[in-house]
């Protein structure tokens, strides 16, 4: 196997991220050779293999792993037809030990994280700005590869997080030699890693980029999410805040935000921090995007297969929720497939599904299956600071920031009335989390973590598991998050399995 940084040089230059999807196969932790060294020795290198890293991201393995692995156990999708891929699975939480998507995620995900740390451990903490800023990016960047693979691979963190198992945290300090025997931490230790990973990212980063990179306010943002997870409220607010009155960011309105997806990602006002793709990095029937939608470059339905796959839908549960508003911007984001005026349904399943064909993955800058995954966006940071306020009791601050979100979508706000004891104001604020940030991976999460399940009341293959529409996932059910893969525990007998 050639060295990673071998592979950095050729990434950074023809941006081609699959140089390393046969690599990550076959350990996460990259051989040490002399090449890397001599690479790493001068500024330019550390940049030229920080860049790669953030290639690294846009790897098969990497992006279209976590995003089925995050959305397709939640309840704003409904799959149209089993396949024999183990996307079928995740959707309907039959896992297996040795999922292929679960797989190529861990391993892609360390083997990202180690290279993040051949970096950092090199630039010590009272370097120069310039080689801070690089080490900066690389902690950010271990960081939201941590924490995605402690949602992933551990419990949610208010289920006993100094007792139940993480997943390993991969230092610069661990050697290629302890790595192969590395122990699970418990879900707290992964978590206080990540928090400690992005304040120091915070100091270190002095260079505020484009949202295509690690910048001061992408970690704030990403530490809000984190203090939410964790439910300490205070501090959610307080990151949620620093991004908020940076006047970094603005929200979207209007046309520009019913196609939100649509435009060159750094262009976007509101994205924190994206995974940019160019028009020469379409995946075309291979990305995210193929799965939820066959149409035109206009967002227009078309039959299944046109464009792609088109197998994965907006759930009638979700569609329904949304339509309540017929006004409601987000509606954008739904492609309907409808002939000569009639909802058409997908009738492999019985009952048969809506195709409600789903935009939000497609296209950008009129290349059909093309898209820049959307990590972070300002919206988000008002709605953890809404549902962080809620659960503080503060009940107007949390309806202002909810409102914030609905008056940008067009829809009625609320008032303090709308507040009852059937009708929390946490109720409201993770309705509007579901509405809003739909199909970007947090919906199972929003619920798990909050202590509620997922609730699937409406047709999918889920319902060829026991004949009925109905599947519920309760929070403390094993299957909230997946198997450690079997590969890894075959090559490191210490990483104990999850039940």
């Amino acid at each position: 196997m050639k060295t990673y940084h071998n592979h950095i040089i050729k990434i950074a230059i023809v941006a081609s991220v699959m140089l390393t999807a046969s690599a990550c196969r076959k350990t996460y932790f990259p051989s040490d050779k002399a090449e890397d060294s001599g690479l790493l020795t001068t500024i330019e290198g550390k940049r030229t293999a920080t860049l790669g890293n953030y290639a690294t991201l846009k790897s098969l393995n990497y992006e279209n792993n976590y995003h089925w692995l995050a959305e397709l156990p939640s309840d704003e999708v409904a799959q149209g037809q089993n396949s024999s891929s183990d996307v079928t699975n995740l959707y309907k939480y039959t896992h297996l030990v040795n999922s292929a998507n679960a797989t190529a995620y861990f391993q892609q995900a360390y083997y990202i994280a180690s290279a993040t740390n051949k970096i950092i451990k090199l630039i010590p903490d009272g370097s120069p700005a310039d080689l801070l800023q690089i080490k900066g990016e690389n902690l950010f960047l271990r960081a939201m590869l941590h924490f995605n693979l402690v949602r992933m691979f551990g419990r949610p963190y208010a289920q006993n997080p100094t007792t139940n198992a993480g997943v390993p945290i991969l230092s610069e300090t661990v050697s290629e030699t302890d790595a192969a025997i590395i122990k699970r931490s418990t879900v707290a230790q992964v978590y206080d890693f990540v928090i400690a990973d992005l304040l120091k990212a915070a100091q270190c980063i002095t260079v505020e980029k484009s949202n295509s990179f690690a910048t001061k306010t992408a970690a704030y943002a990403l530490l809000s999410r984190v203090y939410l997870y964790m439910d300490n409220n205070t501090k959610a607010v307080e990151y949620a805040n620093l991004v908020i009155s940076s006047n970094k960011y603005q929200l979207m309105q209007d046309a520009a935000y019913q196609t939100y997806f649509r435009g060159d990602p750094e262009k976007n006002t509101e994205n924190i921090f994206a995974i940019k793709h160019t028009k020469t990095e379409n995946y075309d029937y291979s990305a995210i995007g193929s799965l939820y939608y066959s149409g035109d470059a206009n967002g227009n339905a078309l039959g299944q297969g046109e464009s792609g796959w088109g197998e994965i839908y907006a759930s009638v549960k979700y569609y329904n929720f949304l339509n309540k508003y017929p006004q409601d911007k987000r509606k954008s984001f739904i492609s309907p497939l409808i002939v000569n005026g009639v909802q058409q349904l997908n009738t492999k399943l019985t009952p048969a599904v809506p195709i409600y064909y789903v935009n939000k993955n497609n296209l950008q800058e009129g290349v059909i299956n093309l898209t820049s995954p959307v990590y972070l966006r300002l919206a988000e940071m008002y709605l953890n600071r809404a549902e962080a306020n809620a659960k503080l009791n503060n009940t107007q601050l949390a309806l202002d920031d909810v409102n914030v979100i609905r008056t940008r979508a067009g829809i009625p706000t609320y008032t303090l009335a709308d507040v009852t004891s059937t009708h929390s104001i946490l109720d409201i604020v993770l309705e509007e989390r579901w509405l809003e940030l739909a199909f970007e991976g947090q919906r199972a999460y929003d619920l798990f973590r909050n202590n509620r399940p997922v609730v699937r009341d409406y047709p999918g293959t889920h319902s060829t598991i026991n004949g009925s529409v109905n599947q519920t996932i309760n929070p403390t059910d094993a299957r909230v998050i997946y198997f450690i893969p079997q590969t890894e525990r075959d090559k490191n007998p210490n990483l104990s399995q999850n039940p």
